[in-house]
């Protein structure tokens, strides 16, 4: 290759070349990696839960294990970045530097052959022109020794013209001589030259070369493995990110976010009881009818309470007094209850008619609202406090309760160490006052016993609300069951003036009545202010209220109980508007307030 040394020139530009184009590929692959990192980044800020509070934290397992295994792709990216910044200082870098470095040592290595290609082209020209000055004065001398013979054989000639030409002669064949001997030296020299140019310059040019070149393939072979090697470091801990998706998926379980969501939703309260039996064929055994002014029979006699407290108002009583209220009319039919396999409950009755007790509810007119409870009324539209979160069904109220318990024990706790501390540094300033003023502490340790006062009394407001929560759900559980037996055998009550058994002659008391007094009407017409408020309560169910004395309420309906429940199962409440009346207890969630308890 001593004669190729414009093609070993174009061969070394390509390496360069390829070397770069390969250092470009491996540029584009960090930038993809770099982007597909940044992606994975974005999608996992995405989907990752907002910071909310502590009570809307995920706790399904699947909810956990989709964000597990966010924040296992989390990591995947991040190890995709490694991938990226390992290629970027091992791989691209080392091949921008080596370029450089290869580009500066191929122009020398060039520089120099050119330079000795250069001093042999130098030394031929010198040589030729050595051999054409040679070459002329060879011509000239041949000349003049043509010139001398003629002149010395022409016999006309002087001896002067003869000597002149051989001086001549003799002058061209010295000049011929001369260039004889540097042409000569000349040639020497070139083939000296050209010799050490082909046999000792170039090839040492040409290894060179060899080397850079053979170098360059072997920093490529160098870059390929080192390519693969910033992929295969991070496949372990990718590995292990895939790991942790598999666990996390793994860590799926059906049953307890089935139940999580049960103990989410409890509320606590028992389903409603069966629907009462409606008997519309009372009316066929009425016997006698309202109007009529005598003695009423305690057999087959009904008064409807639908008409009895307008005609009430305005009959005359037989003996000018009014008689107390009775229990409501009975069913005309006794009711069992009979249970099918399944555990069912049908209504059997009897087949002989069975007597039945009447009595004549109250017939007072209401009573006329003052400004005063007008004002009252508008200022309780705002509703009772939910502090207690009683505004929640009876479970979660007495989940929150105990959540925000531990939370202000854990509270007490730091205040109790801040206060230790306090202390314990009081005692060291001391005994060495050098170290800072007692008295300086003073201040904050009043502060934190006052927090801790202040926590204590908060803790055991919020155990009093949880007692009275648990007594509550205890309480309803029972009252429950008993109405359960209770309508099993009595199929409920019809209103909340009274209730009724299977036995004719027996009476149950209904709701507190008022006495008969002499200043009983006076009293219903007086503009007074109404009762207070002795706590709230929420409707769990919807109540009709179409008897005399009941109130209406809707589910979800918030009312101030004015009067507790007596054991009857009615209590007594109270709308924002001041409309007042008994509801069932049983249908209501009742919250008292320990300030104004037996008011």
């Amino acid at each position: 290759l001593k004669d190729q040394f414009d093609n070993l020139d174009k061969h070394t530009q390509w390496g360069i070349d390829f070397l770069e184009k390969y250092a470009k590929f491996v540029k584009e692959r960090i930038e993809i990696e770099q982007n597909y990192a940044k992606q994975l980044r974005n999608l996992v800020k995405k989907y990752c839960p907002k910071r909310s509070p502590k009570d809307e934290e995920p706790r399904f397992t699947s909810c956990i294990a989709f964000f597990n295994i966010l924040n296992e792709l989390n990591d995947y990216a991040g190890q995709r970045e490694v991938v990226a910044e390992e290629m970027g200082h091992r791989v691209y870098g080392e091949l921008m530097r080596y370029s450089h470095d290869l580009k500066t040592e191929r122009k020398m290595h060039l520089q120099e052959g050119r330079k000795a290609q250069q001093y042999l082209d130098m030394c031929w020209k010198q040589m030729d022109n050595s051999k054409k000055k040679f070459e002329r004065e060879c011509r000239e001398a041949e000349k003049a020794q043509q010139s001398y013979e003629r002149l010395d054989n022409d016999t006309n000639a002087t001896k002067a013209d003869v000597e002149k030409a051989k001086q001549q002669l003799n002058l061209r064949t010295h000049m011929a001589d001369e260039n004889k001997n540097e042409y000569a030296a000349q040639l020497q020299n070139f083939n000296g030259e050209q010799h050490k140019h082909y046999y000792i310059v170039i090839p040492q040019i040409y290894k060179q070369l060899q080397e850079m070149d053979e170098r360059r393939t072997i920093k490529l072979s160098e870059c390929y493995k080192g390519f693969a090697d910033s992929e295969r470091k991070v496949i372990p801990i990718i590995s292990k990110c895939l790991e942790g998706m598999i666990l996390a998926a793994k860590s799926v379980d059906q049953h307890r976010d089935s139940q999580l969501v049960i103990d989410c939703f409890k509320s606590g309260f028992e389903p409603p009881g069966d629907f009462p039996f409606e008997d519309y064929s009372q009316n066929i055994y009425r016997t006698i009818s309202d109007g009529t002014i005598s003695t009423p029979k305690q057999e087959g006699m009904r008064i409807d309470t639908k008409t009895t407290v307008g005609k009430a108002k305005g009959k005359l009583w037989l003996f000018g007094k009014k008689p107390k209220p009775q229990s409501p009319p009975l069913p005309p039919t006794s009711l069992y209850t009979s249970s099918t396999p399944n555990g069912s409950q049908y209504p059997i009755f009897s087949i002989e008619p069975v007597h039945y007790c009447m009595s004549e509810i109250k017939t007072g007119k209401p009573r006329i609202p003052s400004f005063r409870s007008l004002k009252r009324g508008y200022f309780c539209l705002q509703g009772p406090a939910l502090e207690d979160f009683s505004h929640l069904p009876p479970e979660q109220r007495r989940k929150k309760l105990q959540q925000r318990i531990d939370e202000l024990n854990r509270e007490l706790q730091k205040e109790t160490d801040q206060k230790d501390a306090l202390i314990k540094m009081k005692d060291v300033y001391e005994k060495n006052p050098q170290m800072g003023d007692p008295s300086s502490l003073q201040p904050k340790l009043i502060e934190t016993m006052s927090n801790m006062d202040r926590l204590r009394m908060e803790i055991h407001k919020n155990e009093a609300w949880l007692s009275e929560v648990e007594g509550k759900v205890a309480a309803r559980s029972d009252r429950r069951h008993s109405s359960d037996i209770n309508h099993l055998v009595t199929q409920g009550r019809e209103s909340p003036e009274g209730s009724y058994t299977d036995d004719a002659n027996q009476e149950v008391r209904g709701p507190p009545q008022q006495h008969a007094h002499p200043n009983e009407f006076d009293d219903e017409f007086e503009d007074d202010d109404p009762l207070p408020a002795i706590g709230h309560c929420k409707a769990i169910y919807p109540f009709d209220g179409h008897n005399e004395g009941t109130l209406a309420m809707k589910e979800g309906e918030i009312l101030y109980i004015i009067e507790e429940d007596k054991g009857d199962g009615w209590t007594r409440a109270r709308r924002h508007n001041g409309e007042e009346g008994y509801v069932p207890t049983s249908y209501i969630d009742v919250t008292l307030e320990k300030n104004s308890k037996g008011a």
